[in-house]
């Protein structure tokens, strides 16, 4: 290949990465506008796009122009993956039946997925048709205006345990969870939350208080990608759950475990230093910090910082609080 025809096909590429880069500048579609910000992955700048082209030009484009080819097809190849939404697919591939003392129900496998990514990462839980009916009637409460062209899969008198109902329920039930997600303002709700995640994490705070730390555990790292996925706008709603695993790992004696997920935890709390697990959590943080030969002097500075701004106050450890969530 000669000089002009490498050099024009390096301009052609550069020009499609720009096309990328202010594609995102465009009006978003009915689908987009109904998204949260927080799970574009890609960013939109609207204010000033004859501004903003020529701040990525110099700022993305300029450092590309000594790029070769094969490095400027890579760069291309994660601007698009950048650029793809993120969102969330159910899928409820089978059920099983429970017979329990005087009571028989059935419990719907549900299966999350993300899309948009290429996290391969699954979270797998199950319901039955009150957990449902309950979600239901929750959300009718509080978004009567989005549910009411929604419907609901009606209880039957008989029946209610053969295989065409059961499937009937299972591709109802699946549609239900996509249109609820697809709505924003129901997505990001407590109710639609605590339904995908409540039941496993009292199970899990259960164990926890019962010093099962294993099954506690098992449970948490379950859920944690699940909560991560249903909580992008709001970093510190997992700050408990990470703090349970901390406190988990601790306790079966895994220090650099613990640590790693402290950091985790931290990094949520940088904004949200009146949070309630701030203090407990540095304190944890410095000890594990100090036993795995880890710089604590930077932990022992912001303890130090937070206490001369605040009066001094009865502070809970961190296993304290994790007890305390979850209490029936």
């Amino acid at each position: 290949m000669d000089q002009d025809s490498h050099c024009t096909e390096e301009r052609e590429l550069l020009e499609a990465v720009s096309r990328i880069t202010t594609s995102s500048t465009t009006s978003p579609s009915d689908e987009e506008e109904n998204q949260p910000k927080a799970e574009i992955s890609c960013q939109v700048r609207k204010e000033n796009p004859e501004k903003d082209d020529m701040q990525d030009s110099s700022a993305t484009l300029s450092p590309n122009s000594s790029m070769t080819t094969k490095e400027l097809q890579e760069y291309w190849r994660n601007e698009k993956r950048q650029c793809k939404q993120i969102k969330l697919l159910f899928e409820i591939p089978s059920t099983r039946i429970v017979e329990q003392h005087l009571s028989k129900y059935v419990m719907y496998k549900i299966i999350i997925l993300q899309t948009g990514s290429f996290d391969s990462n699954k979270s797998v839980i199950e319901r039955r048709y009150s957990d449902f009916e309950k979600l239901h009637r929750n959300l009718l409460e509080e978004f009567s205006e989005e549910m009411e062209d929604i419907t609901f899969p009606k209880k039957t008198l008989t029946g209610n345990f053969t295989e065409e109902i059961i499937n009937e329920r299972k591709l109802a039930f699946k549609d239900y969870l996509r249109l609820l997600y697809s709505m924003k303002y129901i997505r990001r709700s407590k109710k639609f939350i605590d339904f995908l995640t409540r039941p496993e994490l009292q199970e899990a705070y259960g164990c926890l208080r019962g010093g099962q730390y294993t099954k506690a555990l098992e449970i948490l790292l379950e859920v944690i990608g699940l909560q991560e996925r249903l909580t992008r706008r709001n970093p510190a709603a997992i700050v408990p759950t990470l703090c349970a695993i901390v406190v988990c790992h601790k306790d079966l004696e895994n220090p650099a475990s613990a640590f790693e997920y402290g950091e985790k935890a931290l990094s949520r709390l940088r904004v949200h230093t009146s949070h309630r697990y701030y203090i407990p959590l540095l304190d944890t943080m410095i000890t594990l910090a100090y036993e795995l030969g880890k710089d604590f002097l930077s932990l022992q500075e912001k303890l130090e910082e937070w206490k001369t701004k605040k009066d001094p106050i009865r502070v809970f450890t961190l296993k304290e609080l994790a007890v305390r969530e979850y209490v029936r």
